[in-house]
Parts: structure tokens; C-alpha cells; sequence
């Protein structure tokens, strides 16, 4: 295949891949800008999603079809059950610990995260499940490259969302309190604010973006299991540090950045496939020495 072929090929596919680390990142970012609290649990999330729109798209297949027809409303009840799971998560694990120290609701969330693993575990038996479609193959050719539709909605959906969530944060009220509680949550109370409600807000979007990216990946990668959370939470949580941490259009550019690296990653004579996620963190840790911030991020002071 030509250069200009491979390029084009694996610039398709660091988008698609870019686009569901931008989702999940998004989430890592959102509660941490707010409360300062790395989530760990929240790739799980993605993975409860991935399942909680297999069960709601078996659902409807029947009379709707394994198509979109079938697959949007999927991830809307998917987005809105995780979405409360994640409410429920933060009203049990992580609101008692609003004021303990940052170490003790950083292992909370690592138990948050063990306790969601083994219960999907526990229900599949630790199987990979197939996510069925009736999406088919059909798409557009460039040279010798294929582009399905299914991709090109893939990611324009990804990016519809990521879109939406900027516009609510930047030009909405529950945006603007978020944005308050990120820098003074004590004055925000004296403020008239409800801090709690709007910290569970957050969590509900973090959440639902994570599941929508969780279906996505099960419409294209066309299976499941309960493990699939773990590594793609690493990864966003790279794609979050590099892009900004707590900064939201951080996160997009630094999630569509490593699903491009991690693409062109594998055309390095001597990594391929194998290495790629050797390559990823290597790319992290040197990136870090030089930009400790990430690309949008800044330096924070700490008030005393």
C-alpha cells in the first residue's frame, strides 16, 4: 500500500479510536476540574455502559432492528442508567469523603472500581460478549482506503457530544456553577449555590459520556467484556494529563491526539502493534518533562 494510503488509513483510525478516549477523558476531567478527585472508577463506567446498551439494543432488536434505529436509543438509556450509577456512586463513596484526605478517596474509587469489575465478571462469567449489528460494511473508498459509515458516524457523534458539553459548560447555569465550585466550593455555598447537587451533576454527565463511548466502541469493535474498562481508563486519563487536566477542551484535543499517536504509533519499524502501548506512556512520561501542565493546562496555585 502507498504512504499517502497508510497515512490516510491510519489517520481514520487514530480518529475513531481518539474520539472514544476523548469521551472517557472527559469524564476524568470534569470531576477532577470540580472536585479535585481522580475518578479511577470511571473507565468502569464506560465498560457498565458498553453492557448496559448490549441489554437495552437485545431489548429492542426485536421490533427496532440491530440498526441505528435500535442502536441510538440504546445509548440514550445507556448515557441515563450509568449516568445515575454514577450519582449513586458519588452519594455513597465519595460524598462522605468530601473532606478526608485525597489519599483515602483515591483508594475508595480504586474499590469503586474493583467492586464494578467483579460484578460484571460475576454475571458473564468473564466472557467475551458479541455486540451484534446490522450496520454492514458499506461506506466510501479513498484509494485503497475504506471508510464505512459507520465510522464516519462514530465519530461524528463523539464529536456532537464533546461539542454539546462545551457549549453547557461555557454558556449554561449549571455550567457556570460548575466552573464556581472548581475554584472556591466553600464560597459558592455562602453564595446560594447547592454544591452537592451540582457535583452530582457533574458526575451524571462524566458518567454518560463514558457509557455513550462504551456502546460506540461495542458498535465497532462488535464485542464486549468485563476488563475492557481498564485500559481504555488509562488511557483517557493520559489523554486527559496531556491535553489539560480539569480543562474541558483539553481533554478533547488530548484524546484525539493519542488515538492519532497511538495509530501512527504502530507504523514505527520496530513497534507495530505489540508496542503500541509501551510507545503511548513512553510518549506520556517524556511529554510530561517538558510540559508538566499538558497542552492547555495551568499551573495552579494552592491557596492557603
Amino acid at each position: 500500500m502507498p504512504l499517502q494510503e497508510i497515512l490516510l488509513q491510519q489517520l481514520a483510525n487514530g480518529l475513531i479510536l481518539g474520539s472514544f478516549y476523548a469521551l472517557v477523558a472527559l469524564g476524568y476531567s470534569m470531576v477532577y476540574g470540580v472536585i479535585k478527585l481522580l475518578n479511577f472508577a470511571h473507565g468502569d463506567l464506560y465498560m457498565v455502559g458498553a453492557f448496559a446498551g448490549f441489554g437495552c439494543l437485545s431489548l429492542f432488536s426485536g421490533w427496532l432492528g440491530a440498526g441505528w434505529a435500535g442502536i441510538v436509543p440504546s445509548i440514550l438509556l445507556s448515557m441515563v442508567a450509568v449516568g445515575l450509577l454514577g450519582v449513586v456512586i458519588d452519594r455513597i463513596a465519595y460524598r462522605p469523603l468530601r473532606e478526608a484526605p485525597k489519599l483515602s478517596v483515591l483508594i475508595t474509587a480504586l474499590a469503586v472500581s474493583m467492586v464494578l469489575e467483579n460484578t460484571v465478571l460475576a454475571f458473564t462469567g468473564g466472557q467475551f460478549t458479541a455486540f451484534s449489528t446490522d450496520l454492514g460494511f458499506a461506506g466510501i473508498d479513498l484509494g485503497l482506503v475504506h471508510v464505512t459509515y459507520t465510522q464516519m458516524v462514530l465519530v461524528g457523534t463523539s464529536i456532537v457530544l464533546m461539542v454539546v458539553l462545551e457549549l453547557f459548560v461555557s454558556r449554561t447555569r449549571y455550567g457556570r456553577a460548575m466552573r464556581a465550585i472548581a475554584i472556591d466550593p466553600d464560597a459558592c455555598r455562602l453564595m446560594g449555590i447547592d454544591v452537592n447537587r451540582t457535583i452530582a451533576l457533574t458526575f451524571f454527565i462524566g458518567s454518560a459520556l463514558a457509557a455513550a463511548s462504551g456502546v460506540l466502541a461495542g458498535v465497532y469493535y462488535g464485542s464486549i467484556n468485563f476488563f475492557m474498562g481498564f485500559l481504555i481508563g488509562l488511557k483517557a486519563f493520559t489523554a486527559a494529563v496531556i491535553g489539560g487536566i480539569g480543562n474541558i477542551p483539553g481533554a478533547m484535543l488530548g484524546g484525539l491526539l493519542l488515538g492519532l499517536l497511538e495509530a501512527f504509533g504502530t507504523q514505527i519499524p520496530g513497534i507495530g502493534g505489540q508496542w503500541k502501548d509501551v510507545f503511548v506512556f513512553a510518549f506520556l512520561i517524556l511529554f510530561l518533562v517538558f510540559r508538566p501542565t499538558g497542552i492547555l493546562g495551568k499551573p495552579e496555585v494552592e491557596r492557603m
